[in-house]
């Protein structure tokens, strides 16, 4: 199924924060573990800031963007479905408390404890929220000098095509350098959100690699220690994270 014959006006994201959100997961307090860490020592090393960041595929997670506030002027959250649009822009203004919890395992490193005094007053001035599809990016090159995107390239499609377009759309709407991460269901055979059922494409490490590598100088690819345990369906949970390449091809690989 292509990622333009789903109905993703019918995704429930209140459905889809209960099962997924309401307290951190195991695989969750991994990732945030590491792109903390990730993004906190990218921003103290270099010096640099406030930059533009992007999530691509927001859906109903603020974590992402949660990682980025504490370095940046703007956070876009970049969604394309209407029900999900709706669920971020209630969230600007005044974000629900379980999200406490994510922003509270964010604050062990201490870059971000020392940083933002009032989360939710930063996340309310530098948070927008953009309805777009994945695709459309591409006009928007080198635009966000941070970025990240979880799991969205490979749960939006069966398609392999869309599925490494998506990756390329999101790396080329980095700045060259911008530090990223993006977290991938590994073997997904497809989720519920409420009562619709959403496709998804099967990848597995070398995939995501593969997806990466023709737009990064340096960058991981960590396959989580936790188990698959948030439904059934896949296999685990990949994580990949670096920075924009400085020379990217201008012509599309896709």
């Amino acid at each position: 199924m292509k990622n333009a014959d789903v109905a993703w006006s019918a995704f429930d994201p209140i459905a889809y924060v209960d099962h997924n959100y309401r307290g951190i997961q195991p695989e969750d307090a991994e990732i945030l573990h590491l792109i903390r860490d990730h993004f906190g020592d990218h921003f103290r090393k270099r010096g640099v800031g406030p930059v533009s960041g992007i999530d691509v595929g927001a859906g109903a997670n603020l974590y992402p963007a949660l990682s980025m506030i504490q370095w940046c002027d703007e956070v876009t959250l970049f969604e394309r479905s209407s029900a999900n649009v709706a669920y971020l822009e209630g969230q600007v203004d005044f974000y629900d408390p379980n999200w406490d919890r994510y922003w509270d395992a964010l604050c062990r490193n201490d870059v971000y404890d020392s940083g933002v005094v009032d989360p939710r007053e930063q996340f309310r001035k530098v948070v927008k929220v953009e309805q777009g599809c994945i695709f459309e990016l591409g006009r928007f090159d080198g635009r966000w000098s941070a970025g990240t995107m979880f799991f969205v390239a490979e749960s939006m499609t069966t398609s392999r095509q869309e599925f490494s377009l998506g990756v390329e759309c999101f790396m080329r709407a980095l700045a060259p350098g911008a530090p990223f991460a993006a977290g991938f269901m590994e073997h997904s055979r497809g989720y519920h959100a409420g009562r619709h059922f959403f496709p998804a494409c099967d990848v597995g490490e070398s995939d995501v690699r593969e997806s990466l590598e023709p737009f990064v100088d340096d960058f991981m690819v960590y396959r989580l220690k936790s188990a698959a345990s948030l439904r059934d369906g896949y296999s685990g949970m990949l994580l990949a994270w670096g920075w924009r390449g400085e020379s990217v091809d201008k012509a599309w690989s896709v």
